[in-house]
């Protein structure tokens, strides 16, 4: 042996030649040194517990073997380099870091562990970045009860508490995640670590606040992200600070919810109208950074323009139109039909329809414009003189049954009024209900059209002759009637002497004797006769007598004439009940 290492002296020593300096022999001598150190470690056996470096020379089924520089090769389990996604992670050629366990097993191959070394690595990393409260960066693998799984080298735990600042909502959406995570806990004999995302968040945060809190000021137009929606607005995070974006000052035209304007995530310009710094509140606008659209509206829109617009809301008073961004028009319900009675706009419009209208009114300093439906067509009161002149006979359902009157339709929407006067020549008329129905179809005739106030005036009785024209000449004074009862007053009695027309027998000309009632002298349905005294065509008044009737020394031709054209009968002629 020492003959050996003297041989080896002898054969190594560099020689020195005539020119060499003694820095050339120097080197050598380190050259020789270093090839020492390599050739002791290339007989060095890696111990258990140690990391080494290996290169990948084969991949097996089960097992993926390593060269690490000894006599024989590792083995390593293959679902070591198994990711979440089932793929195999190494390939032959390779350099990776390795944890000895033991030496050779059964199958002559040393055994190694990927894992191991990994999970020493991480240790170390976690020991370098400061352990409880360092920052170190890890992958978000996976779910479990509670929480998410970090991959930092070692699997680590991030609750869900410690996730975001605003806790809850689906955690999958942060698998896949690479992130800075504060240190919360770590027990390396037990392999536990606990970590928080939600740390670094707020620190950011409130960093970022105190530089925008520095910075802000009433009408700076700023970027922000919508962090929540809630009924009456949105909260937009500027940098730490979040303000609040009413829904009045999203859109200058009509919304019926903020999620209609903005959604959670959205990044959006912002002005800030408003800043109370020792409240902290800010009001942000998203309109106000767009033109104001009714700035041009008074151009735009001309008293009887044609527009075209969307139905956006409906009310009872009327339906707003939408014409433009931030520009709508009233349809009050009384500028919708020209002859239908609207009780809401619902009977002639839904949302979201189309429509044509007119423009009636601009009013910029209150932002309203006054459209109109019923303009778009012409109106029939215009026209209904020349299509039904006065006198015209008209035939038509009855709509409508009143005390004073019965409506018919004329067409769709305009109807007539026949008055209870205009029913009947003759009949005493109570009420229209007695002799017709609605839906009932009847003639009648046109008497007035008033086509300002809308109004169709219409007459049944003058589809006949009035008989009152003929009554004067056909019942002159003296003439001898029958009639029939038809009602006993305190003041007298009523015949009809024919169909609809009624003559009227004062008390005093019932009979010679003082009568205490007329109830004592007939009854209604009685027969009696009589001799007309006068007719008054105008009032439409016939007087009669019994009295005169029967006596018998009185001749009719003796008579005395009443002409109450001229002559008025007497006073009492005035009760008569007309009908």
């Amino acid at each position: 042996m020492g003959d050996d290492k003297k041989t080896f002296k002898k054969k190594d020593m560099p020689i020195r030649r005539l020119h060499d300096t003694d820095e050339d022999v120097e080197q050598g001598h380190e050259g020789l040194e270093e090839f020492a150190e390599l050739y002791q470690d290339s007989l060095r056996q890696p111990q258990a517990g140690e990391i080494v470096k290996g290169v990948v020379v084969r991949i097996e089924a089960d097992c993926v073997l390593v060269d690490v520089g000894y006599k024989s090769e590792g083995c390593i389990r293959i679902n070591e380099f198994i990711d979440e996604s089932g793929e195999l992670t190494v390939k032959v050629g390779e350099e990776v870091n390795v944890f000895f366990e033991r030496g050779e097993n059964i199958r002559g191959h040393m055994v190694l562990s990927k894992k191991k070394a990994d999970s020493q690595v991480a240790w170390e990393a976690i020991a370098a970045a400061g352990g409880e409260g360092g920052i170190i960066e890890g992958k978000i693998t996976g779910k479990v009860k509670g929480g998410l799984i970090v991959d930092v080298g070692i699997e680590a735990f991030l609750p869900a508490s410690q996730v975001d600042i605003r806790p809850g909502g689906n955690l999958d959406r942060f698998i896949g995640e690479t992130c800075n995570f504060r240190i919360l806990k770590m027990n390396r004999k037990r392999g536990n670590i606990v970590l928080s995302r939600r740390a670094l968040l707020e620190e950011e945060r409130e960093k970022a606040r105190s530089t925008t809190l520095a910075t802000l000021g009433e009408g700076d137009v700023l970027e922000g992200v919508v962090k929540n929606i809630a009924d009456y607005g949105a909260f937009v995070d500027l940098g730490g600070v979040d303000g609040l974006l009413h829904v009045t000052d999203m859109s200058w035209g009509r919304l019926n919810h903020p999620s209609e304007a903005v959604k959670v995530g959205d990044t959006l310009k912002v002005k800030v109208l408003k800043y109370d710094r020792e409240k902290g509140k800010i009001s942000l606008g998203l309109k106000q950074t767009m033109p104001d659209p009714w700035l041009n509206v008074e151009s735009k829109y001309q008293i009887g323009d044609r527009v075209q617009g969307k139905v956006v809301s409906l009310t009872e008073y009327g339906a707003f139109i939408a014409l433009g961004e931030g520009v709508e028009g009233l349809v009050h319900i009384s500028e919708m039909s020209w002859t239908k009675r609207v009780r809401h706009p619902s009977e002639l419009l839904t949302v979201g329809q189309e429509v044509e209208a007119v423009v009636l009114g601009v009013d910029v300093s209150s932002r309203r414009i006054s459209l109109g439906l019923k303009q778009t067509e012409v109106n029939p009161w215009t026209v209904i003189g020349d299509r039904y002149p006065v006198g015209t006979k008209i035939e038509g359902q009855i709509k409508n049954i009143t005390d004073f009157g019965v409506f018919i339709g004329i067409e769709d929407g305009i109807d007539g009024l026949v008055h209870v006067s205009d029913i009947s020549w003759t009949k005493r008329i109570k009420h229209p209900g007695e002799i017709f129905g609605k839906g009932q179809t009847i003639q009648a005739v046109v008497l007035n059209i008033d086509s300002e106030n809308e109004r169709l005036s219409l007459g049944i009785k003058q589809l006949t002759p009035d008989p009152w024209s003929e009554i004067p000449s056909k019942y002159r004074s003296g003439t001898r009637v029958k009639g029939k009862v038809t009602s006993i007053t305190d003041f007298g009695i009523f015949l009809e002497i024919e169909e609809g027309i009624e003559g009227l027998v004062h008390i005093s000309e019932l009979s010679q004797e003082k009568l205490a009632s007329t109830k004592d002298f007939a009854a209604v349905g009685d027969e009696l006769e009589a001799v007309v005294l006068g007719v008054d065509d105008v009032e439409k008044k016939i007087a009669l007598s019994i009295k005169l009737y029967r006596q018998p020394s009185t001749r009719m031709s003796s008579l005395p004439t009443w002409d109450l054209r001229v002559r008025p009968l007497p006073t009492w002629v005035s009760c008569s009940r007309k009908g």
